[in-house]
């Protein structure tokens, strides 16, 4: 089911023809709002659990794929190497904390009962990426696409894989108009999606440099607001990876209805992560 703009959600549905997927007719993608006040805030509609809009999927048993774009992330004397790094350790461990273990919850049903979100090792059979490659100043949505697809050249599709593209400060992200850190229209932090390509659904995001006050929180470092978002965007794939599965009447993620509010905190491995929306209680937890 396709869900129309909402303030509440942030919630955007954009057609968008690419010239690096022709056989992709739309895009649909879901984002996530700064912090502050001027923006549209996810969340709210505490005390309302998530719907299950069947039949849509999760990710059962997810991986992640980061696919690092700029010379800067490989070059072991810029900081971007040790940003680059970190957040590969933040992947490595991520599907097996606490932290990720809320959405376990969760499940799709496809005919033959429920299957439910499992703990797993993102990183298992993954093959990160480094572009060496300059990207544009502007990285638009469907150059985003474009990277995905240039990966998926040389290595093999995984329909449990979400592919998390991370550009440089020197560059930002688009879609549209809006833009994020960087950009002249700051209107979102991150986001997650999904397209069409060869027969296969590719489920992606997009992890712009976290350069801006509304996408960081003072005193952490870049990699710190990185991993939130990181985590973030990855619960959400996870639950709702062609944004028909879960979210609320308001049209907001599981991730989205604690984004910000409470303020997001370190947990597991000292790594940056936030609040998840619970069905079970009813309200936002660290853990479970």
């Amino acid at each position: 089911m396709k869900r129309t703009p909402t303030v509440f959600g942030c919630l955007l549905f954009v057609v968008a023809a690419t010239a690096f997927a022709q056989n992709v007719p739309d895009t649909n993608r879901h984002y996530f709002p700064p912090n502050g006040p001027g923006w549209a805030q996810p969340g709210g509609g505490h005390g309302q659990n998530l719907v299950y809009h069947a039949p849509g999927p999760v990710i059962q048993l997810a991986k992640v794929v980061c696919i690092f774009w700029g010379p800067s992330f490989n070059d072991t004397t810029s900081p971007d190497y040790t940003y680059a790094q970190t957040l590969i350790s933040f992947r490595n461990q991520f599907g097996t904390t606490p932290e990720y273990n809320v959405i376990t919850q969760y499940y799709q049903n496809l005919g033959s009962g429920n299957q439910y979100v499992q703990q797993s090792n993102l990183a298992l059979n993954t093959g990160d990426w480094f572009d060496t490659s300059t990207p544009p100043t502007n990285v638009t949505d469907a150059a985003v696409q474009g990277e995905v697809l240039l990966y998926l050249s040389s290595h093999a599709f995984d329909d449990s894989t979400i592919y998390e593209v991370f550009i440089p400060s020197s560059s930002y992200s688009s879609s549209g108009s809006s833009t994020s850190c960087g950009g002249p229209n700051l209107a979102y932090c991150a986001y997650h999606g999904y397209f069409s390509s060869g027969g296969n659904t590719v489920k992606y995001s997009i992890e712009p440099y976290p350069s801006c006050g509304g996408c960081s929180i003072s005193g952490w470092t870049a990699a710190q607001n990185q991993e939130h978002f990181v985590c973030h965007e990855t619960r959400e794939a996870v639950t709702d990876q062609q944004l028909n599965a879960w979210f609320d009447h308001r049209g907001n993620e599981a991730d989205d209805k604690c984004a910000w509010s409470p303020a997001p905190f370190f947990g597991t491995g000292g790594y940056g992560y936030q609040y998840e929306w619970s069905n079970a209680v009813g309200g936002c937890v660290k853990t479970q």
